[in-house]
């Protein structure tokens, strides 16, 4: 029985770890080929060779314009088209004040988190555009939605992908090309550990939990379900659609 992606040419920003490792993997059990993109090579070389032949490693800063549009390239010449782009790398934060938050930090988690949507949606568009269609996934966050104070610089990284996504797909729609987004609570990643103040622990697990009315984190299984659902041809008529992978925590 043929996968629910088969045929399908896919990228993945952040690949080599968490959210964006499972979406890889996934993507291929479904029958994509995939770009496994990271800034790190270790573990996104890891990620790609355990898929196998379906799979290619590419080195991508996704702030960097260049790098976006190498990783179209490549993908383009691997696979000949791109039909989907997961545009899944972020960095989190340890919680702290906004009045205690520099400038620095401001900017390079706004050139990871923003920018690299923007320039990743960016380039996706323009090979779309040429082939005639295509899927857009941003990982968004329940924090875009119902932000937690203390990660005031996160929260509004994530808050700013809303529109751009919505505005995006109307620019876009008569063009075949959808772009959606994913709202995950926070998760069973590498990135719970910031999230958490640095120290992870079994009663910080419990409080975040305490506010997940299905009572668990997020796995990157969850998250990769959602990323085939918006990337397959039966929703080819949802777009500027920020799904809430939550667990119930934003009702």
């Amino acid at each position: 029985m043929a996968g629910r992606l088969e045929g399908k040419a896919a990228i993945v920003t952040g690949a080599g770890s968490g959210f964006g490792e499972g979406v890889a993997r996934r993507y291929a059990r479904e029958g994509a080929k995939v770009i496994v993109a990271d800034i790190d090579a270790e573990n996104g070389r890891r990620v790609a060779n355990d898929i196998g032949g379906a799979a290619r490693f590419v080195a991508v800063d996704v702030g960097e314009e260049a790098d976006n549009e190498a990783m179209i390239a490549a993908a383009r010449e691997a696979f000949g088209a791109v039909d989907i782009a997961v545009l899944n790398a972020g960095l989190g934060m340890r919680p702290r004040p906004l009045a205690d938050t520099d400038a620095e930090f401001f900017d390079r988690v706004f050139r990871v988190n923003v920018r690299g949507v923007f320039l990743g949606a960016k380039h996706a568009v323009r090979a779309m555009r040429a082939q005639g269609g295509g899927s857009i996934v941003a990982m968004v966050s329940t924090a875009a939605l119902r932000p937690r104070p203390n990660l005031a610089v996160y929260n509004a990284t994530k808050g700013a992908l809303v529109p751009l996504c919505k505005a995006l797909a109307l620019e876009v729609a008569r063009e075949n090309i959808r772009v959606n987004g994913i709202c995950p609570v926070a998760g069973e990643t590498a990135m719970l550990t910031d999230f958490m103040g640095g120290a992870d622990s079994d009663e910080k697990r419990a409080r975040f939990i305490a506010t997940v009315p299905m009572g668990r984190l997020s796995t990157p299984e969850d998250i990769a379900a959602a990323a085939v659902f918006f990337a397959e041809d039966e929703t080819a008529f949802i777009t500027g659609t920020m799904l809430e992978v939550d667990g119930g925590r934003c009702i």
